[in-house]
């Protein structure tokens, strides 16, 4: 990876240590354990993993670069999806009750590592965005 991906990646973790810890003592904390994964080698699994995922982000390919945005439309239809089912309930609390508990089961049959995948993804996706931000690639 070239030393301006590398200093890409430390400006993003350098502005979301600056958001995330308004503390001045968390703040120094987070930005010594920055360069402690710096130093270990631990950055450069994570180089790879945004590689990866920066050039997904950046195909060609309509699926590819529109999948994981258009899961993000799945998640707030199921947000939204929380008014109907407040109503329902008003009329119809044990069939809210039925229901709710049955997408509870459905949810819960997904194994664990799907789930984890899906947080991996979101997040590379959500830290390759922030990247083209910066590096003035993508709007």
């Amino acid at each position: 990876m070239d030393p301006l991906t590398i200093s890409g990646i430390f400006g993003i973790g350098g502005k979301l240590i600056d958001k995330l810890f308004p503390n001045p003592e968390d703040k120094a904390r987070a930005q010594l354990e920055l360069l402690r994964l710096q130093q270990s080698g631990e950055l450069d699994q994570v180089k790879v993993q945004l590689s990866a995922i920066l050039a997904e982000a950046q195909s060609a390919d309509p699926y590819t670069s529109r999948a994981r945005p258009s899961f993000l439309y799945v998640v707030y239809a199921l947000i939204l999806w929380s008014i109907p089912m407040g109503l329902l309930t008003v009329f119809n609390p044990d069939a809210a009750a039925t229901f709710t508990r049955g997408f509870k089961w459905w949810l819960d049959a997904i194994p664990d590592p799907i789930l984890t995948l899906f947080g991996t993804v979101m997040l590379g996706y959500s830290v390759g965005r922030s990247w083209e931000k910066v590096k003035g690639v993508a709007k």
